[in-house]
């Protein structure tokens, strides 16, 4: 078993695994991962991710080792048939193999390369990864999925007593340079699953493609006032415009107008309900996406949903290493 995306759970799969987290949070010390190694594969920068799995799984009594590439390990090659003449030493074909035999489970954290919009929503890197390793895999972000904060926010909905059927809205806001889909697309999953009814609020040409918004309750607004109008949750986030993907001078142009429009504010919940809350995944950019009133007040529940990461997770460990014995 591995843990790739939610969506390859079912909804009482997902609610299994927060029930164990919501047990975690109350009790976190334990030893159940007692002589177990997990490793923890980054192949780009990390703060809460690499912070709460090392603290969970030495809270669960286990060992952890941490590898990034190009920084405290050899740079690393991805393309089959490569030429390995440049600056990457090791092909990921022999790294992962050999990591995966230190460990009982492994992390990987590879996001986008943001060159080929196809390429990276058919996320296939994370899955040739899970066919690589001999142990489990957790996703710790890929190019168009990030199952952890997914979970993590699926329990934060939970605590907060935010309905199955409310209304989620996810928004563009801006941002200095193009981002990919991995968190947008993983929020927009995690509330339809969940079976909210969910708006994509954006501006025009800034649809998420196709494939991200296929579920039946799932729908674009570029109408600010209808697509607050009852919201339960505004779940902030910055994503690139698709027809401009891998082209960050072009896309930039083409933002530069919406600077000052699309940063969210309190007037942004007018139409919302009246204790309607603010998501984002962090880190956020104070004042660029979202401002200071809205993160700093009662709306923002950020840090809440940082903290449930790590419990999150603690239950995705534990899983696994079940699901492997």
């Amino acid at each position: 078993m591995n843990y790739i995306s939610l969506t390859d759970l079912t909804p009482a799969e997902v609610q299994d695994l927060v029930e164990r987290a919501r047990h975690l949070k109350l009790h976190p010390i334990t030893t159940d991962l007692q002589g177990k190694v997990i490793g923890l594969l980054f192949m780009n920068p990390s703060l809460r991710t690499l912070a709460s799995f090392q603290a969970g799984v030495a809270q669960l009594g286990g060992n952890s080792f941490v590898i990034q590439p190009g920084t405290g390990s050899w740079a690393l090659e991805f393309e089959d048939g490569a030429v390995m003449d440049g600056t990457a030493v090791e092909h990921v074909r022999e790294a992962i193999p050999v990591l995966s035999r230190y460990c009982d489970i492994l992390g990987i954290r590879n996001f986008a390369k943001q060159t080929s919009l196809a390429a990276d929503l058919a996320d296939a890197e994370m899955r040739r990864f899970a066919d690589l390793s001999t142990k489990p895999i957790i996703n710790m972000e890929s190019a168009s999925d990030h199952p952890c904060q997914a979970l993590a926010d699926w329990m934060t909905l939970d605590e907060l007593g935010i309905p199955a059927d409310g209304k989620f809205v996810l928004s563009w806001a801006w941002h200095p340079k193009p981002l990919p889909y991995a968190v947008p697309a993983a929020a927009l999953r995690m509330a339809a699953q969940r079976g909210m009814e969910v708006v994509v609020h954006c501006p025009e040409g800034f649809d998420l493609p196709a494939p991200l918004t296929s579920a039946p309750n799932v729908r674009t607004s570029h109408e600010r006032a209808e697509a607050m109008a009852g919201a339960h949750v505004l779940y902030c986030k910055s994503w690139c415009r698709p027809d401009l993907y891998g082209q960050p001078d072009a896309h930039g142009a083409a933002t530069a107008h919406l600077r000052d429009d699309w940063c969210v504010d309190e007037p942004w919940f007018a139409t919302a309900q009246p204790d309607a809350k603010f998501m984002h995944c962090l880190p956020v950019r104070r004042n660029v996406k979202v401002t200071d009133q809205v993160l700093d007040g009662p709306r923002s529940v950020v840090i809440q949903q940082a903290e449930n990461r790590l419990h999150v997770q603690k239950s995705v460990l534990l899983k696994l290493a079940e699901s492997s014995k």
